[in-house]
């Protein structure tokens, strides 16, 4: 049956978030399902106002600290009411790490998970002399000897902080709990700090898809300790040289610190809902779909039979079995209402706090002021 809806969505602008969207809803075309994509800047996805787009798009991709704001406006439908127990079941096995768990908030799954990421160490061999460090106390000697940089851009200096706290054994709090909580926290950040002064400005400022870019097609940064992993920049179509994507160096205790990305595909409260549109998400998520089209399309799957695959590791520089145990081990961020705009604050206030190189106690004290308000506003 031909739909005589034309679906709206929105994914990010780069090959990773869009191709294989694209090229999958051509393929739909022929069966009379019409869905249109359209990008915006990394940025946007990191942090534009759900609500509104949910406004104007039938199909938003999403990362699941927006439900909070999400669910606060309403704006989105509930995919567990939409696919049977046992299709939501077969997904949550298949998922790679919490990929598909971060999507469940509250009573109900919110987005499929297209697409895992979290961040993992980039390595450049070829300019090192020495081998990549494995733990955070190899940084500061490593950093004395080759190039390195940190991704500090828009919320990544929020979010290298809350990994390395993970890694010191910290723990980060929800909702009305304190942001962080045992651990070592000033031997986080005065390592942050340290390294903070070994990093390039001009570095520290580009987001991970531009960081990224660069260090494959220059030869000026050898080693990035935390940034959301692309395995565009580790296979044969690199702009550039081949990145190492590597395990993100272990805490004191060996525990490996990681804030899980990716993406997943929800469906706004606007959306007339058809069974082609359900068939078509089905298909996205199928096993053959997530293990074969989409790296095919440069994309990044969620399915844990592509990120062990073997003959598709090799193709992309080891990638996937080199990053694994990071992405397994990576925590999912809070999703209270009001929790990306804290997470932008917050990063802006930890690149304020490098910069005047505050002390442990009052970085630590100004960001925990931070989560308090917005955690109090009841939002």
């Amino acid at each position: 049956m031909t739909s005589t809806h034309r679906f709206r969505g929105l994914t990010w602008d780069h090959p990773r978030g869009y191709d294989a969207l694209a090229a999958a809803a051509a393929m739909a075309r022929r069966d009379g399902l019409q869905i249109q994509w359209d990008k915006q800047p990394l940025e946007g996805f990191e942090s534009a106002a759900i609500d509104r787009l949910a406004q104007e798009y039938d199909l938003l991709v999403i990362d699941h600290p927006h439900l909070g704001d999400a669910l606060a406006q309403g704006c989105l439908q509930d995919v567990g009411k939409l696919f049977g127990p046992s299709r939501l079941a077969a997904w949550r096995t298949q998922s790679v790490g919490q990929s598909f768990s971060s999507y469940r908030y509250g009573e109900g799954q919110w987005a499929l998970p297209l697409d895992a990421a979290t961040q993992v160490a980039a390595w450049r061999p070829d300019l090192s002399t020495d081998p990549a460090p494995s733990t955070w106390a190899d940084l500061p000697t490593y950093a004395q000897r080759h190039p390195i940089c940190l991704s500090l851009a828009g919320p990544h200096a929020f979010l290298t902080l809350c990994s390395m706290a993970h890694a010191f054994g910290a723990r980060m709090g929800d909702f009305q709990e304190p942001l962080f909580s045992g651990g070592d926290m000033t031997a986080a950040w005065n390592l942050l700090s340290s390294l903070h002064a070994h990093s390039p400005a001009a570095w520290r400022d580009k987001n991970p898809i531009a960081l990224l870019h660069g260090m494959s097609t220059t030869d000026q940064i050898a080693y990035c300790p935390l940034v959301y992993g692309y395995v565009n920049y580790a296979g044969p179509h690199s702009p550039g040289k081949q990145i190492s994507f590597i395990d993100a160096p272990g805490g004191p205790d060996g525990a490996i610190g990681s804030v899980l990305g990716g993406t997943g595909i929800a469906i706004t409260q606007s959306c007339p809902v058809t069974p082609a549109l359900l068939r078509h998400l089905e298909h996205l998520m199928a096993p053959d779909t997530q293990a074969s089209f989409i790296p095919a399309h440069n994309g990044q799957p969620s399915a844990r039979a592509a990120w062990e695959d073997e003959t598709l590791d090799a193709e992309y520089n080891g990638f996937y079995a080199n990053t694994q145990r990071t992405l397994e081990n990576a925590f999912v961020r809070p999703r209270f209402p009001g929790y990306t705009r804290f997470q932008l604050e917050a990063s802006e206030s930890v690149r304020a706090l490098l910069a005047a190189r505050a002390n442990a106690s009052a970085a630590l004290s100004r960001l925990e002021n931070l989560h308090r308000i917005a955690t109090s506003k009841g939002i």
